[in-house]
């Protein structure tokens, strides 16, 4: 007779995670004929030469604005778990209303609006306390895009750490409260840690997505990836070659990125103790 407690402890593997990738050699075989094609052919190659300097954009505004997005995400969270009605209205407006706005309408709103805004109420404050005051020039349209990736994400991320926040089991909380833990020794060491394994799939995704989405910086004149790839396509007309390296990239971070991630959750999936 099977051990009952052994039986209660089998996760079962969903049936994606036992079918053979082909979906992965097929991306692997389109990606090594382009790869190929970049180191045999001269316009691959001056294209990727090109592009590759707009890589190291792509990945800081993606961690930068990923990090603040994350850490604002947070804070709404927690406020839409406030005991506080007015806590949780606010964070419960701010997310809808930013959730309802296209992400490039965002940009622009906060690149030609915001940022303005801004730099005139700093003026206001630096005029009073005697600093002297900036030129709305000197607002970067880089930190601009880093600040309205940063609100349109950190609203779909505060409702990854609501639901992650909720799904911890109450009597675990009211155990802390026997013991004498205060709120914040309550979240850190009760309720985020068990918390996380569950936030860290659907996190691990949004992130996955701002990389693709932080091609919108684009529409800016930030010199990520794909501006660059508009930019050499009009100069050079080879429309076909240049936008395969940028898809190219792209796909070689994302997916690079998803195996990583889909590992992770297999590794979370596992219990301790379990074999296999």
């Amino acid at each position: 007779m099977p051990d009952r407690k052994d039986h209660a402890r089998v996760t079962p593997t969903p049936p994606d995670d036992r079918d053979f990738p082909w979906w992965l050699v097929v991306a692997a075989a389109l990606a090594a004929y382009l790869l190929y094609e970049v180191i045999a052919n001269d316009i691959y190659r001056q294209v990727l030469q090109t592009l590759s300097k707009g890589i190291g954009i792509t990945i800081f505004v993606t961690l930068v604005a990923f990090t603040l997005a994350s850490a604002l995400g947070l804070l709404l969270a927690v406020a839409c778990l406030s005991r506080h009605i007015a806590l949780r209205q606010l964070a419960r407006f701010y997310i809808e209303i930013v959730r309802g706005v296209p992400i490039v309408v965002l940009l622009l709103y906060v690149a030609f609006v915001l940022a303005p805004a801004m730099v005139a109420f700093w003026n206001w404050i630096a005029t009073g306390l005697g600093f002297d005051p900036i030129r709305t020039r000197d607002f970067t349209l880089l930190w601009r895009a880093i600040i309205a990736l940063t609100i349109a994400y950190s609203a779909f991320i505060a409702e990854v750490f609501r639901a992650g926040l909720q799904s911890v089991d109450k009597g675990q909380i009211e155990a802390g409260e026997a013991l004498g833990l205060n709120g914040w020794q309550r979240f850190r060491l009760i309720v985020f840690p068990q918390a996380f394994r569950t936030i860290l799939p659907p996190l691990g995704n949004d992130f996955i997505a701002m990389v693709k989405d932080s091609s919108l910086v684009s529409v800016l004149g930030v010199l990520d990836i794909t501006q660059l790839g508009k930019v050499t396509a009009a100069g050079n007309f080879r429309y076909f070659e240049t936008y395969n390296v940028v898809a190219l990239i792209y796909l070689i971070m994302t997916v690079s990125l998803s195996l990583v991630l889909r590992r992770l959750e297999r590794r979370l999936r596992r219990v301790p103790g379990q074999n296999g």
